[in-house]
């Protein structure tokens, strides 16, 4: 059987996934890894650890008589980059995009390429420090100067993982058009900084994101692709299989709302809210709107599993209650305080402290919590869809499982047609999608989704 082989890196799994001709999934492996430090002692990813899994993983499946590997592609998170050296050996720990960046490093950066609002506007992206990947790399000329003098070239993680088995430089769009504060979305090449920096000597050239090169592994020949930053990935088989105009809210750690049918310019005070521009496959721009909602979700079950003697694992077992959640919708007031959910103004604001004493039972807790959860969700969704005329949501990701949330996020939008997804597998496919490029017809989504419309009778 002649198949397409996926690696699909997330934060926490990291999967690897085989396809057919037709795009079915034919075969999976995954694994999770513990993190380590970098110098700093701040967690990061197991670079060592992951490219050997990566490496026996494909090898075994390789060697497998019943599967004919026949191309190769990758799909990661984005605002990360590996740095190597002139013989392409790795320099640094792969560090995390939320490692703190230095205040004065920042100020300092404004000073000279500022400032902030209209850097952000020509780029597209909130200034977030080390979650801008560009500024990671200002970080490490200013900050490690011995490590960066001795950079050959930066890739993008998804750029990285191509590397491991083509021993080629790449440079795409979706991972320069994800916040990264590279790309000036306006003159569609990167920013002046970056030549002034003479940072741009450190990227590869820019390749089409289709584009595979012809590889010899164990003596076969396999196409190998660029990679591809995994949001976008997300949405490439939406794209490919869908006309009219639509948005897609790509839930997990991060929660992304995506509308690639916007062609606004995006506001400072949008970019505040952390509404941004991403790149497609083929350099147009995506409206996104970003939202830390799972990173939360999970600080919030962690401590309500304390606060009620509970086990970790009882917000899995929660059911929609329509007392309570009639409860949630007639108290406006707001109870939880957000830990990782940044917004406008925060920073400046003393916040209070949760009080959970107000409430008799995990169940009322965890109603709340999801209640307000999904008042974020709604913001950052009408802000990604901006002035677009759409009627239809599609919901992928791992939030489709907690009914809760797609009981209160349809009560909250009468007016939407909510299409949930139920197989996660959209990043792996976009990446398939985009080795293989080929064409779809419009019935594929339902072909190729477990899918179904979301028809709740809203409290």
């Amino acid at each position: 059987m002649r198949v397409t082989a996926i690696f699909d890196i997330g934060k926490t799994n990291k999967k690897f996934f085989l396809f057919d001709e037709q795009f079915n999934e034919v075969y999976r492996s995954y694994t999770r890894f513990e993190e380590k430090t970098d110098e700093d002692g701040f967690p990061c990813e197991d670079l060592g650890q992951l490219t050997g899994w990566m490496l026996q993983t494909f090898q075994e499946a390789n060697a497998k008589a019943e599967f004919d590997i026949k191309r190769l592609n990758f799909s990661t998170y984005g605002a990360s980059f590996v740095h190597l050296d002139k013989k392409g050996q790795v320099l640094s720990p792969l560090y995390n995009y939320l490692k703190p960046f230095p205040d004065d490093l920042l100020s300092s950066f404004f000073e000279q390429y500022g400032p902030a609002p209209k850097w952000a506007t020509q780029t597209a992206s909130p200034v977030m420090g080390m979650l801008n990947s560009g500024l990671q790399l200002y970080w490490l000329k200013n900050c490690r100067p011995g490590l960066f003098s001795k950079v050959h070239k930066s890739l993008h993680f998804p750029q990285y993982c191509a590397y491991l088995f083509s021993g080629q430089y790449f440079n795409e769009y979706t991972s320069l058009g994800c916040h990264t504060g590279l790309w000036n979305f306006k003159e569609k090449n990167y920013h002046k900084w970056i030549y002034k920096e003479d940072l741009d000597s450190l990227m590869p050239p820019i390749q089409p994101t289709t584009t595979a090169v012809d590889v010899k592994i164990n003596n076969k020949l396999i196409k190998v692709g660029v990679g591809i930053h995994d949001s976008s990935a997300a949405l490439l088989p939406y794209i490919l299989a869908n006309k009219e105009p639509f948005l897609l809210v790509s839930t997990g750690t991060w929660s992304i709302t995506l509308n690639p049918f916007s062609k606004q310019i995006l506001s400072q005070e949008e970019l505040e809210l952390d509404c941004l521009n991403y790149l497609q496959v083929n350099g147009q721009a995506v409206r996104a709107a970003r939202l830390f909602l799972g990173n939360e979700y999970k600080i919030w079950i962690t401590k309500l599993a304390g606060h009620f003697d509970m086990p970790y694992e009882t917000h899995r077992k929660i059911q929609p209650d329509a007392a309570l959640i009639q409860k949630t919708e007639k108290d406006k007031q707001k109870v939880f305080q957000w830990e990782s959910i940044q917004m406008p103004g925060e920073k400046t604001v003393q916040k209070k402290q949760t009080d959970l004493t107000q409430f008799s039972s995990y169940e009322e807790a965890y109603h709340q919590l999801m209640k307000e959860l999904v008042d974020e969700q709604v913001v950052s969704l009408q802000l990604a869809k901006g002035d677009n005329e759409t009627s239809k949501i599609y919901i992928d990701g791992g939030f489709i499982d907690n009914k809760l949330f797609i009981q209160l996020l349809s009560n909250r939008l009468p007016q939407y047609e909510l299409i949930i997804t139920e197989s996660p597998l959209g990043s792996a496919l976009g990446a398939a999608m985009a080795v293989y490029n080929r064409s779809v017809d419009q019935n594929f989504l339902l072909r190729s989704f477990s899918m179904q419309k979301q028809k709740i009778i809203r409290s």
